[in-house]
């Protein structure tokens, strides 16, 4: 189960490379996104807080940090500037985000001390960056119907997944609409991705467990980890069968983590459903 034994304090952002078949992640606070590969760990150093990559070709990511859009070769180390992202606003750094099947990029910002409502969604779409909506305290679930049809977000600490409808090119027409309420469980939905059948897979913060629900919000399973506070699942694999998931040590009292040293720590567990390939992001 364990893909990766770095403890890390804000895993978040994981992403399967279809083209180099590769799988990857974010230390949000560190500034780091991670790897491995034959050899063993890889690390690049963003420099800021980072949390958000869409794939542009081979040796490209496309970032989201906590003052900009930039580019990263995974090669040779090289960053390249996009586009500012709350560039004049301290107080905030991105968080959740995804590639939609338009070639955008969405990604949410947060404030660095959660203070509430200080964050919004982005999307950035050939060239172009917008804001979307704002009032967020903790963008998540940022994921996507494979035919473009919808997306789905959600404010963790509102515990209420929202859907809204997509227009030709991928950006949101008409209110987003609330999709699955988990106020009466107390559930913090988090990282979400929807798999080939269009199932919602969403980490539970602080409850060690990503669960699947039904295009109707109706709940099909759930996967516990050894790690109470999950993230962020992600499909990946030769075969996209394998579900990837992110954690965090961030706020756990010291005589917790000595006695799990999973905390934080990236897992891996196989044959779980068929996911979506991530799309390629459009500059």
């Amino acid at each position: 189960m364990i893909f990766d034994d770095r403890a890390l304090d804000l895993g978040e952002g994981p992403i399967w490379h279809p083209e180099r078949g590769q799988f990857f992640w974010f230390d949000i606070r560190s500034g780091h996104l991670l790897s491995r590969d034959g050899t063993g760990p890889l690390m690049w150093e963003i420099g800021e807080n980072a949390s958000v990559a869409g794939w542009v070709d081979r040796d490209t990511f496309l970032i989201g940090t906590e003052t900009r859009l930039l580019t990263l070769n995974l090669t040779t180390g090289a960053q390249t500037d996009i586009a500012p992202l709350e560039a004049d606003n301290p107080i905030t750094r991105s968080n959740d985000g995804r590639a939609d099947p338009f070639g955008g990029l969405w990604i949410g910002t947060m404030g660095k001390t959660m203070l509430p409502n200080a964050g919004a969604f982005y999307r950035y779409y050939r060239g172009e960056i917008r804001k979307l909506y704002d009032g967020i305290t903790v963008p998540n679930a940022c994921c996507f119907a494979a035919n473009g049809d919808f997306a789905h977000f959600a404010d963790t600490t509102a515990k209420i997944v929202m859907r809204v409808a997509l227009d030709s090119h991928g950006w949101p027409k008409g209110n987003p609409e609330p999709w699955l309420d988990l106020r009466a469980e107390g559930l913090l939905p988090d990282g979400a991705v929807l798999d080939a059948d269009g199932n919602f897979w969403c980490a539970l913060y602080k409850s060690g467990r990503v669960a699947a629900y039904d295009k109707n919000a109706n709940f099909v399973r759930s996967l516990d980890f050894p790690a109470s506070q999950t993230t962020c699942p992600a499909f990946g694999g030769p075969d996209l069968t394998t579900l990837y998931c992110t954690s965090a040590t961030q706020k756990l009292p010291p005589e917790d983590l000595a006695a799990n040293p999973d905390h934080g720590r990236t897992f891996a567990l196989h044959d779980v459903a068929k996911g979506l390939p991530e799309t390629k992001v459009i500059l």
